[in-house]
């Protein structure tokens, strides 16, 4: 057997240069790069590995330099999802805070059930200078580090404490990358002087591997049972997620729902499944939802969910769906998000699946009544979207109207990307998609403050044809902005529209309605009371992202914005685009309600008014058995 004498940090990345996916007979990198911050647990292992490789052939796995260890693990989840969880990224980091800075980003990945590696250095596997630079010392063993951290948050988690180990490893972490059920963040942990450790490895390691993404066929009697449900229900609804987006079935999607005239909702994730405009499609539902989809889900007797978890958001806090009889057929790849709600579990891939309902509902339609009901409320929610995107000549423009300018700048195949606040709740409701669903990207599995700037990066290296509309407030902008450094580096365009509305404007409003009246989220002195409510403070966001690299617009009302979204799509690099917002104007209420508790006794008039319209609220509640 022909052997290659390398280190194992050589070895690891030669192996995952070569590593593919294919689906549908299209093959693809499975990783297209690595993202890294060097220190000491991986600077002469990893770090020599990637400048080897990069020496020899910069194309084979591009080192892209990253300014914040969280941020690049944003970057590669972006990027993934854009490419349908096909192609993703890797991330090295040293051990100490490098790798406990990953925690975050892996969580995000892992809600999201999208791929990503990740490559933290660790403390030493043969112990000979105990306690090192940044170890963590547990008296309950030496094989803890900070890196057991990522365990919870991890899909496959891995620690390669000997070279013969690592073959193994690394199968297992792209077998979990690859697997659509199952996948999320990937860690393999590796300590440092193992990276370093020379080793003969077998050449079949570093061949071009090929991995199969399959598109498992529900159990056909099982199937069978979903389309009898569907023929005996009187008032469907489909809730489109994610996995039909992931699945790339948007075009089976609007072939079933045309068929079988079964309006769609959408989630967060699944939004932009069917054009806003298109007769069957209701939009957002639940808790950021339109008052369409939550009337049509409110009286549905049948809900069919293809490609969703069912969070709470969507749910409404289990009050959305209100009929006493009402039944889930829930379409999932991951047997776990199908058997939700005591639904019927069809485990399949959300295109075939779709397909296959469609040919055995032939003939079928829903109830001429259940037609009308469907585009009288959608036609009543066009017309307060229209009302909400018209000028309203205030002093400061409201966020629904920097939403508005956004989505008339932008063009069929412009994508939007936000993630934290209130924000995605407005874009959720508001948002008028093209119909392409990569249009749309926005982070709410985690809801992940500071993943904007980060997430945009990656869906611009994912998509380089597409303008990139970042959307960010503030508040988040400011605990992760670094990346515009990055973006600067890389020659990598976005347009980021940073709207500062002088603090955290969506638990501002989530606090007044819980009767805590918007305490600490705005962004003022210490006054003379003690308090934080003295003046607001001088930060200058703008000037902050012109001090890392960005070119900056200054946008001072609605028509100053409109001028500045046309000269930042002429411009050729980053460009942010700041604007002041009134931080008190809401978007229209789409008639759903989200659980956030109350304290159930307190000395404030306000909370106790707030407890008690929470009791009521929960009498909607229902356990959907």
């Amino acid at each position: 057997m022909s052997t290659r004498r390398l280190t194992v940090a050589q070895a690891l990345v030669r192996f995952l240069a070569a590593q593919h996916t294919e689906r549908d007979g299209v093959e693809h990198r499975l990783i297209e790069g690595v993202f890294g911050i060097f220190g000491h647990g991986n600077v002469a292992g990893l770090g020599e590995a990637l400048l080897g490789l990069e020496l020899q052939d910069p194309d084979l796995l591009p080192y892209r330099q990253a300014r914040n260890e969280q941020a690049m693990v944003h970057t590669a989840v972006g990027f993934a999802r854009m490419r349908d969880r096909l192609s993703t990224y890797a991330c090295t980091t040293s051990i100490g805070p490098g790798a406990t800075n990953l925690v975050t980003g892996a969580a995000l990945a892992t809600v999201n059930r999208l791929p990503v590696l990740l490559l933290p250095g660790d403390t030493f596997a043969t112990r000979t200078a105990n306690p090192v630079l940044q170890e963590l010392e547990d008296p309950r063993g030496y094989d803890v580090s900070v890196n057991d951290t990522l365990r919870p948050v991890s899909r496959y988690f891995d620690r390669v404490n000997r070279p013969e180990q690592l073959p193994s490893a690394l199968l297992a972490a792209l077998r979990v990358l690859t697997d659509p059920a199952e996948t999320g963040a990937v860690t393999l942990a590796l300590p440092q002087d193992v990276q370093a450790e020379a080793w003969d490895w077998p050449e079949e390691l570093f061949a071009h591997r090929v991995w199969h993404v399959p598109r498992p066929r529900a159990d056909l009697s099982t199937l069978t049972r979903a389309a009898t449900a569907i023929r005996n229900a009187a008032r469907p609804l489909l809730v489109a997620g994610g996995g039909v987006v992931y699945s790339q079935a948007t075009a089976a999607l609007r072939g079933f729902a045309e068929a079988t005239g079964i309006p769609v909702a959408e989630t967060q994730a699944g939004k932009g499944v069917l054009p806003h405009d298109h007769p069957l499609s209701l939009g957002a539902v639940g808790a950021t939802g339109t008052s369409a989809a939550n009337i049509i889900a409110a009286q549905a007797d049948l809900v069919i969910g293809i490609g969703t978890r069912w969070s709470d958001f969507t749910t409404a806090s289990h009050t959305a769906f209100a009929d006493p009889g009402v039944r889930f057929v829930n379409i999932n790849i991951a047997a776990f998000d199908a058997a939700k709600h005591a639904a019927l579990s069809v485990v399949g891939d959300a295109r075939t699946t779709l397909e296959e309902l469609t040919t055995a509902l032939h003939g079928w339609t829903v109830p001429d009544d259940h037609r009308a009901e469907t585009a009288g409320a959608r036609d009543v929610w066009r017309r307060q979207v229209a009302d909400a995107y018209h000028f309203q000549n205030a002093p400061l423009p409201s966020q629904i109207e920097v939403i508005a300018a956004v989505n008339d700048a932008a063009g069929p195949s412009d994508v939007v990307v936000c993630a934290a606040g209130s924000m995605p709740g407005d874009l959720h409701k508001l948002w008028r998609s093209s119909g392409d669903p990569k249009t749309y990207h926005v982070e709410y599995g985690y809801s992940c403050m500071g993943y904007e700037i980060a997430g945009g990066l990656g869906v611009k290296l994912a998509a380089p044809d597409r303008e990139v509309y970042v959307l960010v407030g503030d508040g988040s902008y400011l605990m992760l902005a670094q990346e515009i450094v990055t973006a600067v580096a890389e020659h990598v365009k976005l347009i980021v529209v940073l709207v500062d509305n002088g603090g955290f404007a969506s638990i501002g409003r989530l606090s007044e309605s819980l009767g805590s009246q918007r305490f600490g989220t705005a962004y003022r002195f210490r006054g003379p009371s003690g308090r934080l409510d003295g003046d607001p403070l001088p930060v200058d966001l703008a000037a902050n992202a012109a001090s890392l690299g960005a070119r900056v617009e200054r946008a001072a009302d609605l028509e100053g914005l409109e001028a500045a979204l046309e000269r930042a799509k002429a411009a050729d690099r980053i460009t942010v685009v700041h604007v002041a917002t009134d931080p008190l104007a809401g978007a229209p209420d789409g008639g759903a309600w989200w659980e956030v508790p109350v304290a159930e006794v307190s000395g404030l008039a306000s909370t106790r008014a707030a407890r008690t319209g929470y009791e009521d609220a929960k009498k909607a509640q229902r356990p959907y058995l």
